[in-house]
C-alpha cells in the first residue's frame, strides 16, 4: 500500500474501532434501545455502518457482496439498516460487520486509489468516483456515526471517550461540576 493509502486506512480503522467499542460491556437491551426521537441506537449504528460501508466497497467497484446487496433492494423497509430486529442477534450484526469490513479491506488492498467506481444511489453527474474519494467519504461518515455512538453510550451509562484505556478525555475531571458550569453559562448568556 502507498503511504497515502495507509494513512487513509489508519483513520478508517480508528473510526471502526471507536464505533465497535461502544457496544462493550452492555447488555442486549442497552445496545438496542433508542435514546433519541429518531430511534438511534448503538447496534443499529453498527449495522448501518456495516451495510453502507459494504455497499461502497462492494457495489461501487463492482465487487458484489450478496448479503449487503440485499439491503439496497427496492423492497427493503426504509431504515431497516438502522436497528436490529428482534430476531437478529448481536452476533448476527457483528458477523455482518466483520464480513463487510473484510470485503472492504480486500477491495482497498487490491485497488489503486485512482480506481474508478460508480455510486448508483448518488445524483446524476456526481456518481463517478475513485477509491480515494470513497475512502474519504466512508471514513468521514464512519466518524460521524461514531460521534453519534459517543452520545448514545454516554446517555446509557456515562462511558465516554475514543476507546477503552485511551479515552482522550482529561483524567480525574469532575464532569458533574463541569456540566453545571456550562449550564450556568448558558443561562447567564440567555438571560434565564
Amino acid at each position: 500500500m502507498s503511504d497515502h493509502k495507509e494513512h487513509l486506512v489508519r483513520y478508517l480503522h480508528v473510526g471502526r474501532d471507536a464505533l465497535i467499542w461502544k457496544l462493550e460491556g452492555l447488555d442486549e437491551y442497552d445496545v438496542r434501545r433508542p435514546l433519541v426521537t429518531t430511534g438511534t441506537n448503538l447496534l443499529g449504528l453498527v449495522k448501518h455502518v456495516a451495510i453502507t460501508s459494504g455497499g461502497y466497497f462492494a457495489r461501487v467497484f463492482d465487487r458484489p457482496l450478496p448479503e449487503i446487496d440485499a439491503f439496497f433492494d427496492d423492497g427493503t423497509e426504509d431504515d431497516a439498516d438502522m436497528w436490529a430486529h428482534e430476531g437478529e442477534t448481536r452476533d448476527d450484526v457483528l458477523g455482518l460487520w466483520e464480513r463487510a469490513w473484510a470485503h472492504a479491506d480486500t477491495t482497498i488492498a487490491e485497488l489503486p486509489l485512482d480506481a474508478p467506481g460508480v455510486v448508483p444511489w448518488w445524483r446524476p453527474g456526481h456518481r463517478d468516483v475513485t477509491l480515494h474519494q470513497v475512502l474519504v467519504h466512508v471514513t468521514t461518515e464512519l466518524h460521524r456515526h461514531a460521534g453519534h455512538a459517543d452520545i448514545v453510550r454516554e446517555l446509557i451509562d456515562g462511558a465516554a471517550g475514543l476507546r477503552e484505556g485511551g479515552t482522550n478525555l482529561p483524567p480525574g475531571k469532575d464532569w458533574a461540576a463541569h456540566r453545571d458550569r456550562i449550564e450556568q453559562a448558558a443561562r447567564a448568556a440567555s438571560g434565564r
